[in-house]
Parts: structure tokens; C-alpha cells; sequence
């Protein structure tokens, strides 16, 4: 969630639901003053809609007119909560047209849809250098956290999404369109468990961090 990394431009995930989209106009702005040519991408969960950063955020991105792509993953669960629960008008990508934002609804389980979506909205916010909103409809199949019982949906439910899951589809598609073969599939899923195990025994056999390097990278650093 804290995660970030200047050296390739991600800057960052926030704990605070909604909080990435003030910060994605302030970069936007930015790369916009500088005429970096650069467009600022930042993805949010539905529950995020429902907070006032995300109202001020578009407000300024259209009024602007900042080249920002907002990814909206509608996964209609915000935590423990259905999108129809807390919101009255649950097409999140409407909310974006309310600020004259050009904006779609893409099926965020099919790795083909959105990447044709989002390659249409980086060409309009290249083309005129104003936002764009993209919806992709997707869906939570594990809980929020570990200590998540999931009371409030049917196990049904998580296995009727299961089949559509997005690594599920795309195999599906690969194999229709004759892509890939059972023999690249053994070896794609044996490169990514040996890469998974790789990354376990490295965290696994980590020291413990210096005392004396705990507040590093909390505050800004002075320069030499």
C-alpha cells in the first residue's frame, strides 16, 4: 500500500480511501506546466466515489484541463459495503460526465477489453490533453483482509465470478484464437511458482531493519 518508486514514476499507493486523486491532479498539473508531454494514471476503487477528494479532483482535472487518466476498479465492494448501499447512483462513470469529463465503462474481467480501453483513453488525453475516466466493472474474488469473513455476500456468488476471472477469460481467449498451447501454459506457471518462491525466500531470510534507519524516507532528507 506504501509502496513507491520515483526512479520509474509510481508514485505511490495511499491508505486513505480517495486520497491518490488530489495527489494525481497535483503530478498532472505538474507534467502540465513542465510540458513533459507525460499523463498521469491513477486507479481508485469504487468506494472512492463516495468521498469528496474524488468530486474536487475531477472538478479541477476538467476545469483544468489535465491530462489525467482516472481508473476507476468498480469491484462493488467497498470494504464490507455493496455499491448500491452507499451509493444512489451506482454507474460511477455518469459521476464523470457530471464534470463533462469524456468517460467509458469497460468489463474489467476481460484483459483484452481493457486493454483496448485503455489504450483509447491515453490516445484522447494525448490528443487533446484533457481527462479521461474509465470504469472497469470487476469483482473481488477473495476477502478485503484476513480478517474478513465475508458475511456480507453468498458464496455463490464468488464462485459465479470465479469462472469469469480475468486469468480464467484470457487463457480461454488465448487457446480460441490458437496463441498458446498446453505446453506454453506448463511453462509460463512454472516460471511464475519458481518466481513466487524466489521472492519468499528472499523475504524469509531478510534482516530485521537498523534501528537507526526507521524514519528514513518519513521526512525529507537534507542535501549535503
Amino acid at each position: 500500500m506504501h509502496l513507491f518508486d520515483r526512479a520509474t514514476n509510481f508514485h505511490g499507493g495511499n491508505a486513505i480511501v480517495g486520497g491518490g486523486l488530489p495527489m494525481a491532479v497535483g503530478l498532472s498539473l505538474a507534467e502540465k506546466m513542465q510540458g513533459s508531454g507525460v499523463i498521469t494514471a491513477c486507479f481508485f476503487g469504487e468506494g472512492a466515489a463516495a468521498e469528496g477528494e474524488f468530486h474536487e479532483s475531477l472538478n479541477l482535472a476538467a476545469l483544468w484541463e489535465l491530462p489525467v487518466l482516472f481508473v476507476c476498479e468498480n469491484n462493488l465492494y467497498a470494504m464490507g459495503t455493496a455499491l448500491a448501499l452507499s451509493e444512489s447512483e451506482t454507474d460511477i462513470q455518469r459521476k464523470a460526465a457530471c464534470y463533462r469529463i469524456a468517460a467509458e465503462t469497460v468489463d474489467g474481467m476481460d484483459v483484452v477489453a481493457v486493454e483496448a480501453a485503455a489504450r483509447r483513453a491515453v490516445h484522447a488525453v494525448r490528443d487533446n490533453g484533457k481527462p479521461y475516466f474509465l470504469e472497469c466493472r470487476t469483482y473481488r474474488l477473495r476477502a478485503h483482509s484476513m480478517f474478513d469473513a465475508q458475511l456480507y455476500r453468498d458464496k455463490a456468488e464468488v464462485e459465479a465470478w470465479r469462472q469469469r476471472g480475468p486469468i480464467v477469460r484470457f487463457q480461454g481467449w488465448l487457446e480460441a484464437n490458437h496463441m498458446i498451447q498446453p505446453d506454453d501454459l506448463k511453462t509460463i506457471e512454472a516460471a511464475v511458482e519458481a518466481e513466487i518462491a524466489e521472492a519468499v525466500a528472499f523475504s524469509e531470510a531478510g534482516t530485521w531493519e537498523p534501528v537507526d534507519e526507521l524514519t528514513r524516507f518519513t521526512y525529507a532528507e537534507k542535501n549535503a
